[in-house]
């Protein structure tokens, strides 16, 4: 074998398994099923038909915590017919998550998946750091990464 179709192939390979784990604007909610905080597995897809923000954070995250506060008071001033906000937690100690959930007082959908940043969802979106925010169309089609409250505010009115 030549060396540039060496190389070419070895290129192709490395674009591939980079674009493999992470999702971008203008692609569709991946289909996957997560563990709420009563064990019952649902699929990100049912959410489809209205606009979904899919928040990843962690018990121990300084940020995430914070960040909940907002999320929290957001949660309680949009129209729940128009948008779902989810939370996906990274946590590998159920009960701290259990704990975090009721201490920053969410009341939106919570799962978890115990494998941290290996977990399945999270190699899929291509999370790297926390907290990290997707907002899906009601179509299921991601429209941006790390929405301000603001930007969320705009596109459901």
């Amino acid at each position: 074998m030549n060396i540039r179709i060496k190389i070419a192939t070895i290129m192709l390979l490395i674009f591939s398994t980079n674009a493999i784990g992470q999702i971008n604007v203008g692609d569709a909610l991946p289909d996957i099923a997560l563990k709420n905080k009563l064990d019952v597995t649902t699929n990100l897809n049912q959410f489809k038909g209205k606009y979904l923000l899919i928040d990843f954070w962690a018990s121990w995250c300084g940020p995430c915590r914070l960040g909940n506060r907002k999320l929290v008071k957001l949660h309680a001033d949009l129209n729940s017919d128009k948008i779902e906000i989810v939370g996906i937690s990274l946590d590998t100690d159920k009960s701290k998550w259990l704990k975090a959930i009721e201490k920053d007082k969410i009341k939106f959908t919570q799962f978890i998946d115990h494998n941290g940043f290996d977990a399945e969802v999270a190699l899929l979106f291509g999370v790297e750091e926390l907290p990290s925010k997707y907002l899906f169309d009601p179509n299921g089609v991601l429209v941006k990464k790390n929405p301000t409250d603001q930007e969320i505010i705009n596109l459901i009115k």
